[in-house]
């Protein structure tokens, strides 16, 4: 089968060549791959991996075959997926990593969902956000853009943090009630960051957050070192937090709310990005430039 693979002689370290088809283990079923997406992260670290390793994690498409324990959708079902392997026309994955794709969800849009949009949710989940204020630092990617509408949609005020004018383009419209520059105009603590940047930014954001405060560290994608002042992490009342983030177990029944959420017209898949696979180097370069506001993705089978 064909397949984006990890090759350290390609530019950005992938090319689109031939792999084993997936072999499923009993709790997993095999999905035909109709669309994947990139995210940014994947595509810069892609030289990372082994050499012939089938990369990626987000992919949407059609149950072939279901698991042998008979857990998970059967076959025909439109499923969005979150697994490794995923950027190929067939991928094996644990059925408590699917979710069935509703009728009037796109399959393209529901492929732009399964790292970002967990990734949104459960960052928010992390503390009650009713009426309480929100930083996003880098909400114009895909995880910023999600994060930004799922935090609207529960009562908080919004925060968006980005690094240009240009990059602010359509973030109020998807809820968010402030829009700032890097953090200039925030005067006021908040009691949830989410921060995608990292770097210098991180250290000032830090100073922001309200006693009980949190911050959930997303991405670094300023791939600068933060540096806090001696004692700047000192602070009198309820403790102040900075917890990593990396729980992608078991993500199907998140995945369905978010498709759910989309069927109801709650919230955009923010698609800015859309062509064949072929043009995957296109598409990944236009992600570590930052020319994309939302996500990319590709079609392996339209």
């Amino acid at each position: 089968m064909r397949a984006l693979i990890v090759d350290p002689d390609a530019p950005g370290s992938l090319r689109l060549g031939t792999a084993a088809e997936p072999v499923p283990g009993p709790h997993q079923l095999v999905v035909e791959v109709r669309h994947i997406s990139l995210n940014r992260g994947e595509v810069a670290f892609a030289g990372q991996l082994p050499p012939g390793t089938v990369h990626g994690y987000d992919a949407a498409g059609v149950v072939t075959h279901p698991a042998a324990d008979g857990s998970g959708p059967v076959p025909g079902t439109r499923v969005a997926a979150f697994g490794t392997g995923a950027w190929a026309e067939r991928m094996a994955v644990d059925t408590t990593a699917v979710a069935a794709v509703p009728a009037q969800v796109d399959l393209a849009d529901a492929a732009a969902l399964p790292m970002a949009g967990v990734t949104a949710l459960r960052t928010l989940r992390s503390r009650s956000i009713l009426g309480r204020r929100v930083l996003i630092t880098g909400a114009a990617g895909g995880v910023g853009r999600y994060a930004v509408q799922l935090a609207a949609l529960g009562g908080a005020h919004v925060i968006a943090s980005v690094g240009s004018a240009a990059r602010a383009e359509g973030l109020a419209k998807l809820g968010a009630d402030e829009v700032v520059i890097g953090l200039d105009g925030v005067d006021r603590p908040v009691d949830l960051i989410l921060d995608n940047v990292g770097g210098p930014q991180l250290a000032d954001a830090w100073k922001l957050l309200a006693p009980g405060g949190g911050v959930q560290n997303i991405g670094w994608a300023s791939g600068e070192p933060a540096v806090f002042e001696p004692y700047s992490l000192f602070s009198i009342g309820p403790a102040k937090t900075m917890s990593t983030f990396g729980d992608v177990h078991e993500v199907g029944p998140d995945l369905a709310t978010l498709l759910g959420f989309v069927a109801a017209g709650k919230l955009s898949p923010e698609v800015d990005w859309r062509g064949s696979w072929e043009r995957f180097a296109e598409a990944g370069q236009a992600l570590l430039d930052r020319r994309i506001g939302g996500k990319a993705v590709l079609d392996v089978l339209a």
